[in-house]
């Protein structure tokens, strides 16, 4: 990525965001009905039936794209499979859902839409920062003497554990090698903070963004592109982490602009061949320029601004136009219907745990070496071969702990009774309509 975090094995941070505001179902309408000629009729005719409006609910095919998205940034941070970021780009996609979501929620005053997106975001974070910061100070961290951000410019940087609007300060190096965690375990726990920063960004500039989008359309979904191709190659450089700020900024900004193009219907005034042509041309354009600028990882798009910017751009005006709104999970996908519902009302728990969670696998593995039946050279070889496979099969059980232990936060972050297995279950739902809570 652009901003010089590790996460997990993987070598770039990605996350999927803070999400958890309903889709509200569109009322049906009765269709007008015209007559020609007026018929002289003997009896009174019966009233024709009205349509039903449809139950207010979520968008099940958005929630299960944050899902898929969510679980590819954790399998791409513990394999680092860079083609992963072309197969799917989980940013982009997070960042359109989160516009569509933003938009849909700008009927009402910004002010107070924005105080409910940074009150939603916060507290998960603060729970995150509470155990963290802790660890680090337990290994000897100091911020104002660390050589990076020392001094008392070190301690102030620790605000961005309160409200992410800058990069929070960490140790390269913290503990020792010989601990349950290897040294750098802090920057890959911080890895995931760039994308709630980026967020915050993207909450505050929504209400000019979508005026800018109203009055302009084609130009304020494609300046961000344009953006990238001067801060993302290199023709103009902002150094530290404000240009990592103002690259993400561009890099996603087309996405997130996508998500208003969803929500405001524009997307469906364009034939699906033109749309779907044109997304084409662009994500080849995004390959050509990989191609021609692969980084130390390859083909990892996180480390090609540009060919990030225009395959997500691309990529998500494909998803965007074949969306089918689905009220529920269609077919074989039912059966994922409790883990997607999940999912989504954990999004932000899961997103920020994972990284260190990850890394918390290592030294239960580790216990393995000390049993009995290890003690040969075969059985430690298979150990060995099979590492991160173990460590992929064992991280889902501690996704779930974690969201047991703090996922209820999020609970309260939205104003809502704390849940702790918001699958979707019966178990979980409100008992009448009157007691729900929108999101």
């Amino acid at each position: 990525m652009t901003h010089g975090y590790t996460a997990g094995t993987g070598r770039s941070p990605e996350p999927a965001g803070p999400y958890g505001t309903p889709y509200a179902g569109d009322a049906g309408t009765v269709p007008a009905t015209s007559y020609t000629v007026p018929q002289q009729r003997t009896t009174e005719p019966e009233p024709a039936p009205v349509p039903k409006p449809e139950k207010p609910g979520r968008d099940r095919y958005l929630d299960l794209l944050r899902s898929i998205a969510l679980v590819r940034v954790v399998v791409y941070h513990l394999f680092g499979w860079a083609w992963l970021t072309v197969l799917f780009p989980s940013m982009g996609v997070m960042f359109a859902l989160a516009g569509s979501l933003m938009a849909r929620s700008l009927k009402r005053p910004a002010l107070g839409v924005i105080r409910g997106r940074v009150r939603r975001l916060l507290p998960p974070m603060w729970a995150f920062a509470v155990v963290v910061l802790a660890m680090m100070f337990a290994d000897g961290w100091n911020p104002s003497e660390d050589p990076d951000r020392g001094g008392t410019w070190g301690l102030i940087e620790l605000f961005n554990y309160i409200v992410p609007i800058g990069a929070p300060p960490y140790p390269w190096h913290v503990g020792s090698q010989s601990g349950l965690l290897e040294d750098t375990w802090a920057v890959q726990a911080a890895g995931p903070l760039w994308y709630l920063r980026a967020y915050l960004w993207f909450v505050i500039a929504s209400p000019l963004l979508l005026w800018l989008f109203r009055k302009a359309p084609w130009p304020t979904l494609l300046a961000p592109l344009g953006l990238t191709a001067i801060v993302g190659t290199g023709v103009v450089t902002i150094p530290g982490e404000t240009g990592n700020a103002v690259t993400d900024f561009a890099v996603y900004g087309g996405c997130w602009v996508l998500g208003f193009a969803h929500h405001e219907g524009l997307l469906k005034q364009i034939p699906r061949y033109v749309s779907v042509s044109c997304a084409s041309l662009v994500m080849a354009f995004g390959l050509w320029w990989a191609s021609n600028h692969l980084g130390p990882d390859g083909w990892d798009l996180n480390d090609i601004p540009l060919a990030q910017a225009t395959w997500s751009f691309g990529f998500v005006v494909i998803l965007l136009q074949y969306s089918p709104s689905w009220q529920e999970l269609p077919g074989r996908l039912a059966k994922w219907d409790k883990l997607v519902t999940l999912s989504n009302n954990r999004a932000v728990t899961i997103y920020l745990w994972h990284n260190l969670l990850i890394m918390a696998t290592v030294p239960i593995i580790d216990l393995a070496y000390e049993l009995p039946f290890m003690q040969s050279e075969r059985a430690v070889a298979a150990l060995d071969g099979a590492y991160t496979i173990w460590m992929f099969a064992l991280v889902w059980p501690l996704i779930g702990l974690m969201v047991l232990a703090v996922g209820w936060v999020e609970d309260l972050a939205a104003k809502r009774k704390p849940r702790l297995w918001p699958n979707g279950s019966r178990s979980e739902r409100p008992r009448s309509s009157s007691g729900a809570r929108r999101g």
